[in-house]
């Protein structure tokens, strides 16, 4: 039997990561959750229902639970949740490249066409999108977001709350702060410290102080 799974969100990417788990063998989604709008629980989505979060402590038992919020603020989703009981699925798309040496954590999600080197460490809850790249002996922090088609190099070190726009390029060796926003189509060819944003080619610090994305 496919072990059931609740998806924390209702919107755009609830229904992206709904369309790629109803690929990856072993599990069922039966049900979104909503946190802000309590309205939104008298429709459905993608056929099934959607259930407040105050709901959810009486799946704890029984389903494993997801997070479909690209920002890195879904640690604050995801510890409601918890609160509740509710324990995370890591769930890893069948087209994806996964090393047998990668250590991922639990909540993670590694979305289609992904590919994860040898010793690559992934955090809790990190969300790695479409066709993105991550090598060898990398360690990305919890609650990391990786877009569709960013490049991160073998030995890098991502803090916690980081997001790596679509596109960027984060070369080998480097060190990137907690907190921190790599823009679209970026190119990082030196460490960061924490809480700035990069653009260009190559990148430059263009805002410090920043809250994660």
């Amino acid at each position: 039997m496919p072990t059931p799974l609740l998806i924390l969100g209702t919107r755009l990417l609830a229904e992206e990561m709904y369309d790629l788990i109803t690929e990856i063998p072993g599990y069922e989604v039966t049900a979104f959750v909503e946190n802000l709008e309590k309205d939104r629980c008298d429709h459905q989505l993608e056929g099934l229902p959607i259930i407040w979060i105050d709901e959810v402590a009486k799946y704890a038992g029984t389903h494993l639970a997801i997070c479909a919020l690209s920002t890195t603020h879904r640690r604050d989703y995801v510890d409601q949740a918890a609160a509740l009981g509710l324990r995370l699925a890591t769930l890893i798309h069948p087209t994806a490249r996964v090393s047998k040496r990668a250590t991922l954590a639990p909540g993670c999600f590694v979305s289609s066409n992904v590919s994860i080197a040898t010793r690559a460490t992934l955090g809790k809850c990190v969300f790695v999108n479409r066709n993105a790249s991550i090598g060898h002996h990398t360690t990305i922090g919890d609650y990391c977001s990786i877009q569709p088609n960013a490049t991160i190099a073998g030995v890098v070190s991502i803090g916690a709350d980081t997001y790596v726009g679509m596109g960027a390029i984060i070369i080998e060796r480097k060190t990137i702060g907690r907190g921190c926003l790599i823009a679209a189509g970026a190119l990082i060819t030196t460490d960061l410290p924490d809480r700035v944003c990069a653009m260009g080619l190559p990148a430059k610090i263009t805002k410090t102080n920043i809250d994660p994305r």
